[in-house]
């Protein structure tokens, strides 16, 4: 199998090649299971300090497939902007 291996990598759309950027915030931890990433995320935890942002609940809301692709279509950081674009819409709706 290894002989007939193509000699480039193929791409496949569905799993991209990580960027160097995707390890930055990474958390090694060798051996201990579980246990012990629950304790390295809690020790990074500790050592960043409080967040300087009040913290965002995860929620999952059913949307349409298109609004949903026009959203991600928009790219990195359509989640923020979906979230203004809420707020704007309740605030609006409170002043009329």
């Amino acid at each position: 199998m290894i002989d007939a291996a193509p000699e480039e990598a193929v791409f496949d759309p569905d799993n991209p090649p990580l960027e160097p950027e995707f390890w930055e915030n990474a958390v090694f931890v060798a051996g201990g299971g579980p246990e012990a990433v629950k304790a390295a995320l809690a020790e990074r935890r500790r050592l960043r300090g409080p967040q300087k942002a009040p913290t965002k609940i995860p929620a999952t809301i059913p949307l349409d497939p298109d609004v949903l692709a026009g959203l991600r279509a928009t790219g990195k950081g359509w989640q923020t902007r979906a979230n203004a674009a809420l707020r704007e819409w309740l605030q609006h709706r409170e002043h009329s």
